[in-house]
C-alpha cells in the first residue's frame, strides 16, 4: 500500500530540519499528503476542566506559551516544506500531551517520522521514552532519525533485519513502498541456525524470494555474531553504507511505561541511520 498520508513530529530542537527535510522528501516521491504536528503537552483534561470554567490563571498562562512555541516549531515546518517543495502539506496544533498526542495522530497516517532522543538536549516537552512509546502504539510503522544525521533523504541502500518473526514480517511488508525504491536492499539473517525452525532449509531465502516479486533489488547475507545482534546490525550497516534499516519492534507497552527487546532498545539508543520500524 503507498503512503498517502506522512506524519512528522514537529517541535523546537536543533535537530527538526533533518527530520522535517527528510519526511519531505518521502512525501514528494510518494507523492503524499505531509501533516506537520506539533504537541502542546498539555493534557486534554486540562482542556476540559478549563471548557467548564474551571481555569486556573497560571494553567492559562503557561497554556498560551505552550501553544506559541508550537507554532512556532509549525512556522519552521512550513519554511522547510515549502523550500522542499511538498505539494500538499497542512500545520497541526495538537492540544494534548506529547506521548498521546502524536500516537493518536499516527493512527490516521500511513508512515510516522520522529526524532531520536538527544541526550545533550534535554526538553521537559520530551520524554525519554517517548521515541519506543510512538513506536508501539501510534499503530503505523515509525521511521526513527538520529539526531547525529546530515542526511537529507534516506533509502538507497536498505539493511533489513530479518528473523522470520511477525515483528520483522509486519516490518517487511509496511516498508515495500521504499524498498521498491531503493538501489540495494541486504537482508541480513543473524545466527539462523539458532531458529532453524523459522527460517526453513535456506534461511533468507523466502524473504528474498518474496521481496523480488515485488521488483526490489535484493541480497541476501547469512552473519554468525558473538556480540550482541543490535551492535552486529549497526556494524554491518556502517561496512555496507547503508542509509535505513528495517526491522521489527520488540517489546510491549504499559501506562508510561515500555519493556524492549535488546535489539530494538540498542537501536533505540545507537542508531546511526534512520531505522524504519514497524510493532
Amino acid at each position: 500500500m503507498p503512503y498517502k498520508t506522512i506524519l512528522v513530529h514537529v517541535d523546537g530542537s536543533s535537530h527538526l530540519d533533518a527530520r522535517v527535510n527528510i519526511a519531505a522528501s518521502l512525501a514528494i516521491a510518494e507523492d503524499a499528503h505531509l501533516v506537520g504536528a506539533a504537541v502542546t503537552g498539555v493534557s486534554k483534561i486540562a482542556y476540559e476542566s478549563m471548557a467548564f470554567g474551571q481555569v486556573d490563571p497560571h494553567l492559562d498562562k503557561y497554556l498560551k506559551i505552550a501553544q506559541d512555541r508550537a507554532n512556532h516549531a509549525l512556522d519552521r515546518f512550513d519554511a522547510l516544506a515549502t523550500a522542499a517543495g511538498v505539494a500538499s502539506r497542512e500545520r497541526r496544533l495538537v492540544d494534548d500531551e506529547l506521548l498521546g498526542g502524536i500516537s493518536v495522530q499516527g493512527r490516521y497516517s500511513d508512515l510516522a517520522v520522529i526524532g531520536q532522543i538527544d541526550p545533550d538536549e534535554p526538553s521537559p516537552m520530551l520524554y525519554g521514552n517517548f521515541p519506543e512509546y510512538v513506536a508501539m502504539n501510534c499503530g503505523c510503522p515509525v521511521l526513527m532519525i538520529p539526531y547525529a544525521t546530515e542526511l537529507k533523504q534516506t533509502g538507497d541502500n536498505v539493511l533489513i533485519a530479518w528473523n522470520a518473526s511477525a515483528e520483522s514480517t509486519r516490518a517487511v511488508h509496511s516498508a515495500i513502498p521504499l524498498l521498491r525504491r531503493a538501489k540495494i536492499v541486504h537482508v541480513a539473517v543473524f545466527n539462523p541456525g539458532e531458529w532453524p525452525e523459522a527460517h526453513g532449509e535456506q534461511p533468507g531465502a523466502d524473504i528474498g524470494l518474496f521481496l523480488a516479486r515485488h521488483d526490489i533489488k535484493v541480497e541476501v547475507t547469512q552473519q554468525k555474531t558473538d556480540i550482541e545482534v543490535g551492535d552486529a546490525l549497526l556494524s554491518l550497516a556502517a561496512d555496507l553504507g547503508s542509509d535505513m534499516l528495517v526491522m521489527g519492534c520488540y517489546g510491549h507497552s504499559r501506562f508510561r511505561e515500555v519493556l524492549l527487546g535488546g535489539v530494538t532498545r540498542t537501536m533505540l539508543q545507537s542508531m546511526t541511520i534512520p531505522v524504519f520500524m514497524s510493532h
